[in-house]
C-alpha cells in the first residue's frame, strides 16, 4: 500500500536567537571572582588555630564573595549595540 503524501502547507520552526555564550565583560567578571578567591585563601592561610584573628573572620566572606562575583559574570548579559536612528 502507497502512502499519500500529505501537501499540507508545512510551517517553519520559529526562529531562535543564538546563545553566544559568555560575553567579554563577564570573563573579566570571572577573573575578577577568581582573584578574589585566591586572596580569600591566601588570608585563609594567615588564621590562627583557634580562629581569633582578623583573618579568621575576613576569609569565608572573601571566598564566598569569590564564588558569587563569579556566578553574576556568568550570567552577565552582553551588552547590545546601539543602532543608529533612521
Amino acid at each position: 500500500m502507497k502512502q499519500k503524501k500529505s501537501k499540507m502547507g508545512k510551517t517553519p520552526p520559529p526562529v531562535q536567537e543564538k546563545i553566544k555564550g559568555i560575553s567579554k565583560t563577564g570573563k573579566k567578571i570571572i577573573l575578577s571572582g577568581i582573584a578574589l578567591l585566591f586572596i580569600g585563601f591566601f588570608v585563609l592561610t594567615k588564621t590562627d588555630p583557634s580562629g581569633s584573628n582578623l583573618a579568621s573572620m575576613v576569609s569565608p566572606f572573601l571566598i564566598l564573595a569569590g564564588y558569587a562575583v563569579i556566578g553574576a559574570g556568568i550570567i552577565f548579559p552582553e551588552k547590545k549595540s546601539a543602532s543608529p536612528l533612521p
